[in-house]
């Protein structure tokens, strides 16, 4: 029910942290324009969802209709709207976060298209005809698909490798100029609190392991024995903004691993995507039902 300004200021302060925090507990490293982007997203959709849904009182009040039935058939056709800003979570190619060219951007960018037309489709129970229930969950799972494609290739490959925390300088050094080495570490708070996260640190430009984690992360480790443990931080650098303290232990690297592309995964969801198309084609061209009929009875 917050002016825009106002709700994105609540939120960012208020949300986006928890969703970063909780994310880097369980290995989730999700970018913070992405998280913003998140809770912003939900903020204003609040005023056309129950229990705030100011713009269905708004609605109702021209309408002459209930508010409250209102607003629960505007959350109806908002279900789509409110499933998007978890894809972008978990996919930020979404946001065009690490597009690496046109061609690259084009997939992305129109297979988003079609899930978002295919999930209006499910949602509203109508593709090419009045789709039947498992019509629906086949779109569902089209959808999701295309949306993330990941999911399914993770399942079948680990997409990062644990390097064991002694060879954080080699691991360090192979990582790409400008890149960023993804680190577990573990340790204790000042308040006593015990913190085990993932976090993600800038190595700068090419060069020896070392010097590329204590110049552009700011981080100094020392050796004990094969553990490697927080020695010193540079006040005000990503190791100190990425809230690691002194002592903490790196529990591992993690790399990505060599896995085959994800869209694979795109050619059974296309041919699943042909296959409804195709049935409730025939199933329509046998009702003798055209689309505008059958739009009618939705």
């Amino acid at each position: 029910g917050l002016p825009t300004t106002a709700n994105y200021i609540v939120v960012s302060s208020l949300m986006a942290p928890v969703i970063v925090s909780v994310g880097a507990s369980n290995g989730l490293i999700v970018p913070l324009i992405a998280v913003h982007l998140f809770v912003f997203y939900f903020g204003i959709l609040a005023d056309d969802t129950p229990p705030v849904g100011l713009a269905a009182y708004a609605a109702a009040a021209i309408s002459g209709g209930d508010p409250i039935k209102t607003g629960v058939q505007g959350f109806m056709y908002d279900i789509r709207t409110g499933v998007l800003p978890f894809m972008f979570i978990f996919n930020t190619e979404l946001l065009l976060i690490g597009i690496t060219g046109p061609i690259h951007l084009f997939v992305v960018v129109s297979s988003a298209l079609v899930a978002m037309l295919l999930f209006a489709a499910a949602t509203q129970g109508f593709f090419i005809t009045h789709s039947k229930k498992w019509e629906t969950v086949a779109l569902l799972l089209i959808t999701f698909t295309l949306f993330r494609p990941g999911f399914f290739m993770d399942m079948i490959y680990d997409p990062l490798v644990k390097v064991e925390a002694s060879k954080i300088y080699e691991v360090a050094e192979e990582q790409p100029a400008n890149g960023l080495l993804r680190v577990h570490v573990m340790g204790e708070t000042l308040e006593g609190d015990l913190v085990d996260k993932v976090v993600m640190l800038p190595v700068g430009a090419p060069g020896p392991g070392k010097d590329r984690i204590e110049m552009a992360a700011g981080l100094e480790l020392r050796d004990e024995g094969g553990k490697m443990f927080v020695d010193n931080i540079v006040f005000g650098s990503a190791a100190d903004k990425q809230k690691i303290d002194f002592d903490w232990e790196v529990v591992d690297v993690q790399r990505k691993a060599d896995t085959p592309n994800k869209r694979w995964f795109y050619i059974p969801a296309i041919l699943l995507l042909i296959f409804v198309w195709k049935v409730q084609t025939v199933r329509r061209d046998k009702d003798k039902i055209t689309p505008v009929e059958a739009a009618s009875h939705v």
